[in-house]
């Protein structure tokens, strides 16, 4: 079998990932994923008051969350949060380690850590499974960095995208980990996404803070917000014309790197601890847009919608609740409910539907809800999944 590769498509990019024993089952732990040179990044993490010493270096590194680095050092295992100083001490150790091999200064290095809470990393193996992806970079299968940065996810997942600029072919390719511990908060995740377009380091920081408001923010899982979760897009240059705010050219970057950020987004809303269904929940005709996510979000958090629609119980009634309960401002003699394009309720009263119909739809392993509030033009999409026993089993198993 041929070298598998997406992170390291667009020019200028190589990778590695290396086993160096963090995990206990003996899988891929830790990964690098660099540039030729420092190049321009943006990068989003989470809004959580409670965050890992890596987010705080990578906040350090990029205080206005766009700049140019070289390359990302991530593992997976233990999270480095609630570490002390100590966290903040290896987290800069694994900075000023990686950047040494690479010719590179510790400003330019970003820090990405995941897994479990409140152990300290085992820095030998830190320092061994860096120097090993540093020896092994070029030659490393992609998936191998992908599986690096896994947790309790079941499958590798990654993107990729190319389009036309300047009548040039573009690539913008992205791996994301993330199956719990998943809600919308600048980034739900951990995400690396890589392309060799050209464009300038604000307006990169511009453009992707857009693309993550319609698709990574979009995500909830189990409604638990990430101490770690973070973003970060990387530009290589080699490719294409510059890309210009305002310009043909910025709209068509910007639709391609939504695009994978949505094939992202999607792959990880599967993958969803104990996941059988993906929900697409759509509030139209809000007054504001901030009461479309209010409306959306609330509805996907529903702990009671998700064991309706894993159990195919067309309860329209948890539906109308979840919306009822948002911060969104909401007329019941105007709120309209499909499930699977049917009606099931309008105008403030239940219709006369296929309850058949509606379960073959919910029996689904994608389940499409749309909610009209009459009352604007703004609308959201909000994803999740169903909530199955299997959920219940990975978290009170997972050690914490």
């Amino acid at each position: 079998m041929g070298q598998v590769r997406h992170i390291t498509l667009p020019a200028g990019f190589v990778a590695s990932g290396v086993k160096c024993g963090i995990k206990t089952t003996g899988r891929e732990d830790l990964a690098i994923i660099v540039a030729d040179e420092a190049v321009p990044a943006a990068i989003l993490t989470t809004s959580n008051q409670v965050v890992g010493a890596p987010v705080i270096w990578c906040r350090k590194v990029l205080p206005k969350g766009y700049g140019k680095i070289r390359g990302i050092v991530l593992n997976s295992g233990v999270a480095n949060v609630c570490t002390g100083r100590r966290g903040l001490t290896d987290a800069e150790a694994m900075a000023d380690l990686t950047a040494r091999l690479l010719g590179a200064t510790p400003d330019e290095i970003l820090v990405v850590s995941t897994g479990v809470i409140g152990h300290p990393l085992p820095m030998p193996k830190i320092r061994r499974g860096i120097t090993a992806a540093a020896r092994t970079l070029g030659r490393s299968n992609d998936s191998a960095v992908v599986r690096a940065i896994m947790t309790t996810d079941t499958k590798e997942k990654s993107a990729v995208v190319q389009t036309r600029l300047g009548g040039e072919t573009i690539t913008l390719a992205g791996i994301v980990k993330g199956a719990g511990m998943i809600a919308p908060s600048l980034a739900t995740m951990i995400s690396v996404i890589t392309t060799d377009a050209k464009i300038a380091p604000p307006l990169l920081h511009r453009i992707f803070r857009a693309a993550a408001a319609e698709t990574f923010n979009a995500v909830t899982i189990d409604s638990d917000q990430s101490t770690s979760d973070t973003a970060v897009v990387l530009a290589s240059g080699r490719a294409g014309k510059k890309v210009q705010s305002g310009s043909t050219s910025c709209r068509k970057f910007a639709a391609a790197l939504e695009e994978v950020c949505r094939e992202l987004t999607l792959a990880m809303v599967r993958d969803g601890e104990g996941a059988t269904k993906l929900i697409s929940i759509t509030v139209k005709s809000a007054a504001t847009k901030s009461d479309a996510v209010a409306a959306a979000k609330s509805v996907a958090d529903s702990p009671l919608l998700k064991c309706a629609v894993h159990g195919a119980d067309p309860n329209w009634g948890r539906i109308v609740m979840a919306v009822g309960k948002s911060a969104a401002k909401v007329a019941p003699a105007k709120l309209s409910v499909t499930i699977g394009g049917i009606r099931v309720f309008a105008r403030g009263l239940p219709k006369n539907f296929s309850h058949r119909a509606v379960r073959e739809h919910l029996k689904g392993d994608t389940v499409v809800i749309e909610i009209n509030l009459g009352l604007g033009g703004e609308k959201f999409t909000a994803y999740t999944c169903d909530l199955s026993g299997a959920y219940i089993k990975i978290n009170a198993d997972y050690h914490t």
